[in-house]
């Protein structure tokens, strides 16, 4: 490979690394709390840069909504949704889809890892850090930092049950998050099949007993 096909290879990972780390805090900003104006405005005026890619009929429908509804709706639908008053319609911690309740032994392992990552959850937050939200933000930080933990992290506590979750979002009767679920849904396993074949030709890792 010559020098200039190097660099065009470079620009293009460089370009896909950056818009997996977009999408990733999108969703967890989405996730995490409704939009506000602004962000429902540019949500509705996106447009698709490449029609044949996978994402977007999700991305066109997802605009749509955003361009359908408005911030106080969304307000609403969100906390019944994914908040409610002891817990929303649809729970988005890994913890409940593995364990069958908050606070168990997902959140532990993730914990453990997340400390051996040497990342700690902000103190302006106050959601498990099994919250889908969260390890989206965890996702974008490693694919940014080019960690080569990545792959592992998203294969270990997102693809176990994050579809799952999405799917059920997609379920839901406020269009705006049903299509953020589909959206999720397409997106995360994109990255599972990324992660999947990243790990596969990782080298093994050999503990000393």
């Amino acid at each position: 490979m010559n020098d200039t096909a190097t660099h065009l290879y470079a620009c293009e990972l460089d370009d896909t690394r950056a818009l997996r780390v977009d999408i990733y805090r999108l969703l967890a900003g989405l996730l995490r709390a409704a939009p506000d104006r602004d962000l429902l405005d540019w949500l509705a005026s996106l447009e698709i840069d490449d029609p044949s890619s996978s994402l977007a009929p999700h991305w066109q429908a997802l605009a749509g909504a955003a361009n359908d509804t408005d911030v106080e709706t969304l307000k609403r639908a969100h906390f019944r949704h994914l908040v409610g008053v002891i817990q929303g319609e649809v729970v988005p911690y890994a913890s409940w889809y593995l364990n069958g309740e908050l606070m168990d032994m997902a959140l532990v392992n993730l914990r453990r890892d997340l400390t051996a990552l040497g990342i700690e959850r902000s103190d302006a937050t106050r959601d498990p850090e099994d919250h889908l939200a969260a390890l989206c933000e965890v996702m974008a930080l490693l694919i940014e930092a080019r960690s080569a933990d990545d792959a592992r992290f998203f294969m270990t506590h997102i693809a176990p049950w994050a579809t799952r979750f999405l799917d059920d979002l997609a379920s839901v009767d406020t269009p705006f998050y049903s299509r953020l679920g589909r959206l999720g849904r397409a997106f995360i396993d994109k990255e599972e099949a990324l992660s999947a074949n990243q790990a596969a030709h990782e080298p093994v890792r050999l503990v000393e007993p």
